[in-house]
């Protein structure tokens, strides 16, 4: 087995209210950066995964995603799984 460094990123979905995305278009807004249409906050998550092969490593996260690391109803999520440093 190898080991995987698993980058998920995790956004609400497109639509829906985001108010800490507002938030800062407002801040950024009100500091002259109105060249900025949007903003949305979302979170990274990074996880370090043992699998045969980095697309194992990513439907493994992909599963977890589902279950526990991103809510289906109002967020979609990416994942990305790089072999990690030694030993891989």
């Amino acid at each position: 087995m190898s080991r995987f460094t698993v980058e998920v990123l995790v956004t609400p979905r497109p639509g829906l209210l985001d108010p800490q995305g507002k938030a800062i278009h407002h801040a950024l807004s009100s500091l002259g950066y109105d060249a900025v249409d949007d903003v949305r906050v979302g979170k990274a998550i990074y996880l370090e995964v043992s699998a045969a092969t980095s697309e194992a490593a990513a439907e493994r996260v992909e599963e977890m995603c589902r279950k526990l690391l991103a809510n289906p109803v109002t967020e979609d999520f990416r994942v990305t799984a790089a072999a990690s440093g030694a030993g891989s």
